[in-house]
């Protein structure tokens, strides 16, 4: 008899589908079925705190990737980042605290309010750099001091 570890599995047309697709979506509702009740064991456990290992781990790929050069291998490193980020909005989502949508919305804004130069119609031009992260540098700052502020309230 053979190893069932060994057997190649057959998967189902949605496993399939899912697994050539480039949608995020996909990708969430992948994490979604592993989390899900009969998902898998090893997934289900894990919390924010024994997934923050990973995070670091895949992050320094990222960066050995980017350091040779190997465009392949940075490709699946930043695929695997993304699954932490999905992840960890996952098991906030499964909390009630958030989900992967408030994730996405959150840094959307923060892009376009870090950078009124490209988004804000006859705001200020900037021709370096130097200029932009400087602005950011002053957008960043009075945003904690908002958030500080409304914390104490």
């Amino acid at each position: 008899m053979k190893d069932k570890a060994a057997m190649k599995p057959k998967f189902t047309r949605e496993a399939s589908r899912l697994a050539r697709s480039s949608s995020l979506g996909s990708l969430d509702k992948i994490m979604k079925m592993l989390l899900a009740p009969g998902g898998c064991p090893w997934d289900r456990r894990q919390t924010h705190s024994t997934l923050v290992k990973y995070l670091h781990e895949e992050a320094g790929e990222v960066g050995r990737a980017v350091r040779k050069k190997d465009w392949k291998n940075l490709q699946e490193e930043l695929g695997d980042v993304l699954l932490q980020v999905v992840f960890h909005s996952a098991l906030a989502r499964r909390d009630g605290r958030f989900g992967l949508g408030d994730v996405i919305r959150t840094i959307n804004a923060k892009m376009v309010r870090r950078h009124p130069h490209v988004f804000a119609g006859g705001g200020e031009k900037f021709s370096t750099p130097a200029q932009v992260l400087r602005q950011w540098k002053i957008i960043k700052k009075g945003e904690k001091a908002r958030a500080a502020r409304g914390k104490k309230a």
